[in-house]
């Protein structure tokens, strides 16, 4: 069953920029899909498209059923609620703590203190920063920052996570360690899409997506891929 789709979508910016082009896919429910291509593929624009950070300028884009292009600003938050979406800039709030960030996406929904500072305890610990939760973020490593950006992520467990190049500003340890947090919430059943340069991340996807100049140039599965 189809958890997002797309049919002929394309996104124009003004001056007539055209970041993607009639893409046509779909992604199944607990599926993990990585989008490959150079900078500048349309990769980043196709995530914004499906965390409803960008609308459509044509075609039918349909997340849980909803189309992205008639989804009014007072229903979008509710579809949100089912996303979690990681940057490559993390974007955590450096007069915060490292624990107060994560209670964020749950405070601005109905939790209460008590039950959102719960669930990012947990967050924290499945990401293993447990420890340092109540550290400012500027004191944590790197790679400890794309962690803790993973666990606000997920503290509201979301159906879909989207990655957008996780492990662009890492090193290699920190990057596996990311990767493998993300493909644990894919088997314990959250979709899963990640964008990224990196050939190498590629062999372990359910499906790669291959795409160049805003348009979907292939599509196959990762042993494909390891194969080409």
């Amino acid at each position: 069953m189809s958890i997002i789709s797309f049919s002929h979508v394309a996104k124009k910016y003004s001056g007539n920029v055209t970041a993607l082009s009639d893409v046509s896919m779909e992604v199944a429910e607990g599926e993990l899909v990585y989008l490959a291509g150079p900078s500048g593929a349309g990769k980043s624009t196709l995530l914004k498209l499906i965390a409803g950070i960008e609308r459509p300028s044509a075609g039918v884009l349909l997340v849980s059923g909803q189309d992205m292009r008639k989804l009014s600003r007072a229903t979008l938050p509710y579809l949100r609620r089912k996303l979690g979406l990681i940057l490559q800039q993390h974007q955590l709030l450096n007069d915060r703590s490292v624990l107060q960030n994560v209670m964020l996406p749950l405070l601005v929904g109905a939790s209460s203190v008590k039950e959102a500072e719960q669930r990012a305890r947990v967050a924290l610990d499945r990401v293993g920063l447990g420890d340092k939760s109540a550290l400012p973020p500027q004191a944590l490593s790197g790679g400890e920052q794309q962690r803790a950006s993973i666990a606000r992520a997920i503290v509201h467990r979301p159906r879909i996570i989207l990655a957008d190049e996780p492990t662009a500003n890492l090193d290699r340890a920190s990057g596996k360690l990311v990767i493998d947090m993300l493909h644990a919430f894919n088997s314990a059943g959250a979709t899963c899409i990640i964008s990224t340069h990196d050939e190498r991340l590629l062999q372990n996807a359910d499906r790669v997506v291959q795409l160049d100049h805003g348009r979907v140039t292939g599509m196959h599965d990762a042993e494909s891929e390891v194969g080409a």
